[in-house]
């Protein structure tokens, strides 16, 4: 299951090691840590705006039931999705590297650093904009490094190229997450105002 997560929070150069040993396909990433994790902000987030509702200038706006769960679900699977492209980002991102890692190994990399953010979905049980943009801030920042702390230990690059693909992926991975938050602002906003 989701046994890497308190490892990759605790010490995350031991636990790079130890994943890198298991050679664990994409699918069975995505069953036994992607899939879970990935859960939880969307389950937060529909919890939060239809029992708590948006805190947005002192007023609560709270979505329908129904909607928030349609809108959950293509969240959901845009997350997915960025995991993924992700992965692929770090494998192109590799590809000058003579002992470039195979694309599954990039998948499940892509995935394991996402570790931070998905677990940051836990305040969305209380969905206040600035919470979110501490919260999600202090999750980007440990996600960066567990992203410059893996790359050298996980995907076998030396540690000053490492430093390369690390910033490239991340500032990637910035886009991708921006992308992924716009497009979240943009399905809640509708599930509050369409319906």
């Amino acid at each position: 299951m989701v046994n890497h997560v308190w490892g990759l929070l605790a010490h995350p150069h031991r636990e790079w090691r130890q994943i890198r040993g298991e050679h664990e396909s994409v699918s069975h990433h995505y069953l036994h840590h992607v899939l879970l994790l990935a859960a939880i902000p969307v389950i937060c987030a529909v919890i939060g705006t239809t029992q708590v509702g948006w805190q947005i200038g002192g007023s609560s706006m709270r979505i329908e039931t129904g909607t928030a769960v349609v809108l959950g679900v293509v969240f959901y699977i845009l997350m997915l999705a960025a995991v993924y492209a992700m992965g692929s980002v770090i494998h192109w991102l590799a590809r000058r590297y003579p002992d470039r890692p195979s694309h599954r190994r990039c998948v499940v990399f892509a995935g394991y650093i996402a570790t931070p953010l998905f677990l940051s979905g836990l305040v969305a049980l209380y969905p206040a904009p600035l919470l979110w943009a501490v919260v999600g801030l202090v999750a980007l920042c440990y996600t960066g490094y567990l992203l410059q702390a893996g790359i050298p230990d996980f995907l076998d690059i030396d540690r000053r190229e490492g430093m390369v693909v690390s910033g490239s992926a991340f500032a990637i991975g910035v886009l991708v997450l921006e992308a992924l938050l716009a497009a979240g602002v943009l399905l809640w906003g509708y599930g509050i105002h369409m319906f």
